[in-house]
């Protein structure tokens, strides 16, 4: 027969292995953030590294060749829909915030990009 504290001993280590492989498959896929950003805030974020966004300057050439998406993801919600190009993060490299009030905004901002990037320039959508 085995014993209580055997048993506890293998509960514990089973306990161990899930947390491992939760935090690991977590880092892979951020699924919990994804879920929690969605979800929760109502925000999408890309969680890229610095490494794999634009410079700054290559971000602003292609927000200014598409003012046109620009401007109309702006009068989504005049006021209450804004761009900003983000460099306080990575240092000479940049990622587009786009902001909103509602969960409306967001859907017609989706709608108008259309796309996993804005023309090819990584963004995040956050709920202010």
């Amino acid at each position: 027969m085995v014993s209580k504290g055997w048993k506890i001993a293998v509960i514990l280590v089973i306990a161990l292995v899930v947390c491992l492989a939760a935090i690991a498959i977590e880092s892979q896929t951020k699924i919990i953030r994804l879920t929690y950003d969605n979800f929760v805030l109502d925000n999408k974020n890309h969680y890229l590294p610095c490494e794999k966004l634009p410079t700054e300057a290559n971000l602003r050439e292609t927000v200014q060749q598409h003012q046109d998406t620009v401007q109309a993801i702006e009068q989504v919600n005049p006021g209450a829909v804004g761009i900003e190009i983000d460099t306080s993060i990575c240092p000479g490299r940049a990622d587009l915030v786009i902001w909103y009030a509602s969960h409306q905004d967001r859907e017609a901002i989706d709608s108008i990009i259309g796309s996993a990037s804005f023309f090819g320039v990584p963004y995040r959508l956050q709920n202010r």
